[in-house]
């Protein structure tokens, strides 16, 4: 079973270079690619540059994704916040945001939601399936920081039940600067990723790969690439990962 999952920080749909609010380059980036599960950081929700709209409704539409959780990290009395989402072609269960904040620092969180694929898509009148559990983080700046948010998700209760064969992936905007948390945090618990992370920051010209996919249990990666649009080069300051995954 093949999974196409798109991994990217949208910046609240502001452009990293022109500084100008644009969803539908947003959408129009994610849609080329046409995933069946999104997670993405720095949602906004009735922000000032995007009024009353809630974006992760007007995505997940636009994307034809009817699946879809968001949870703020940073929050406004105003009810304006901005956070992480999972968009997906398939019913989420279970959903939960752990808490990843450290001391004073700036609030950061990861989504979790257990996804139920369906095995059967083209075959009407089975109803085989399985499940996906996603883990959607937004880590914070510093190194310390990263590796003790990490450890936190990794010890939270939500993560303890499951099974170690059990298909789940960790993937967002880790904010990895030198590429190191897979070898210092998640190989040791039981984690792979694609080798070298792609490069995904700044948008423009990416010399950080801050974004990263890791995998366990009964999921592959078969692919990890950062987009080639120019149009992505644009529309964040992040480039999107588009990963092909496969459920053995």
């Amino acid at each position: 079973m093949k999974i196409r999952l798109v991994i990217y920080n949208i910046h609240k749909c502001i452009g990293g270079i022109d500084r100008r609010y644009d969803l539908p380059r947003i959408v129009e980036v994610i849609n080329h690619y046409r995933p069946d599960i999104v997670l993405l950081q720095e949602v906004a929700r009735y922000s000032r540059s995007s009024a009353n709209i809630h974006q992760i409704d007007v995505l997940g539409e636009a994307i034809g994704l009817n699946h879809r959780l968001w949870v703020a990290n940073v929050k406004a009395r105003t009810g304006h916040g901005y956070g992480n989402a999972i968009l997906s072609r398939w019913p989420l269960l279970d959903s939960d945001n752990i808490d990843l904040t450290i001391g004073p620092k700036k609030r950061r969180g990861a989504l979790h939601a257990r996804a139920r694929v369906s095995l059967d898509d083209n075959a009407p009148g089975k109803a085989r399936s399985r499940t996906l559990h996603l883990f959607n983080l937004h880590l914070g700046l510093s190194g310390i920081e990263r590796r003790m948010q990490l450890k936190k998700m990794l010890g939270h209760a939500t993560f303890a039940r499951i099974a170690h064969d059990t298909p789940t992936l960790v993937a967002g905007d880790l904010n990895d600067i030198w590429g190191t948390l897979g070898r210092q945090v998640m190989h040791p618990a039981g984690f792979f990723g694609a080798g070298r992370m792609p490069r995904t920051f700044p948008a423009y010209a990416p010399v950080r790969p801050l974004d990263s996919l890791y995998v366990r249990g009964a999921l592959e990666i078969d692919s990890l690439l950062p987009s080639r649009l120019s149009l992505a080069r644009q529309a964040s300051d992040h480039l999107p990962l588009i990963a092909d995954l496969r459920l053995v």
